[in-house]
């Protein structure tokens, strides 16, 4: 256990950890042409909040003597978000700007797809189409997926939270330096 180490450096190992994981799980689904699968996200989603919990578990018996407060379990928990954003970024670039540019093609085309089976008129169709068409590329994703990982980042750093947060009586409760 170490003593007076920042929450960001603390932290630094599992936002990688997260990140790794993330690239991987992301590569699965693009070779198993899942890219663009609902149940694959909310799959995703529950691989997030468990490893958030155990994570944030491990952050507060390794670091903070097994106790932790709300604010510093929420705020460790966007730490390790803000760095998973950050790899993700750099890896959703390369991914729809180098490893795939099709890819982007195969999104618009699912799209599409949608509007038209909502039933919307051709022209509203076709204006929303121009519209995804300007803002689908590599360098316009990247920095929104880093804004879309740190919003569900803090929702699931404050659900988690109330599960990982031990508060003790600081009069009773000494933590045992081992």
């Amino acid at each position: 256990m170490e003593k007076n180490v920042s929450v960001w450096k603390a932290n630094i190992n599992n936002g990688l950890i997260l990140g790794m994981l993330s690239i991987v799980y992301t590569l699965v689904m693009y070779f198993l042409d899942l890219m663009f699968n609902k149940a694959q996200g909310y799959i995703f989603l529950l691989v997030l909040i468990v490893v958030i919990f155990f994570m944030l578990k491990s952050y507060r018996d390794n670091y903070l003597h097994g106790f932790i407060k709300y604010g510093q379990s929420v705020g460790a928990g966007v730490i390790i978000f803000l760095y998973l954003s950050i790899i993700s970024a750099i890896f959703t670039y390369i991914l729809y700007k180098f490893i795939d540019p099709g890819l982007i093609e195969k999104q618009l085309a699912m799209v599409e797809e949608t509007l038209v089976n909502r039933g919307m008129p051709q022209q509203a169709i076709d204006s929303g189409m121009a519209v995804q068409r300007k803002i689908m590329v590599p360098e316009i994703i990247a920095p929104l997926s880093i804004l879309s990982i740190m919003f569900y980042g803090t929702v699931i750093s404050l659900l988690v939270s109330i599960f990982v947060k031990k508060e003790g009586n600081p009069l009773i409760d000494i933590p045992d330096n081992r």
